[in-house]
């Protein structure tokens, strides 16, 4: 998804050649998971010779919501405490990622929002 979101319309043997570097997957892999992101209603396409062209239909913030929303629903039955102290837990979190999450929490009446790069945004604004 991110490739199409990155590129545009592009044919699979186009993001099979995009992938980054360490990324080394065969042209039925991205193609299977193409086809079952159209499933879901994330990609769409449309013929151009006998190639089919893909692109994104959904937004990425909205993508990024809808899947929250399932893994919270998923794995931690609808808490959002259980999600966010399992996040806190992790060992990988950086004192810096606490912050926002502690500056997001406090100003959690909507005064401010992380944006996807984790900078607080007035006003809800993304």
């Amino acid at each position: 998804m991110k490739l199409l979101w990155q590129r545009g319309e592009s044919a699979v043997s186009d993001l099979v050649a995009a992938l980054p570097g360490g990324d080394t997957l065969a042209y039925n892999s991205v193609l299977t998971t193409i086809r079952i992101l159209e499933q879901k209603g994330y990609v769409r396409h449309r013929q151009e010779g006998r190639a089919f062209i893909y692109c994104a239909c959904v937004a990425e913030d909205d993508a990024s919501r809808v899947e929250i929303r399932h893994v919270l629903q998923r794995f931690f039955g609808n808490s959002r405490e259980k999600l966010l102290l399992s996040l806190i837990g992790d060992e990988e979190i950086t004192s810096a990622e606490l912050q926002r999450l502690r500056d997001a929490i406090r100003n959690a009446n909507g005064e401010a929002v992380l944006n996807q790069e984790g900078d607080a945004t007035e006003g809800g604004e993304r």
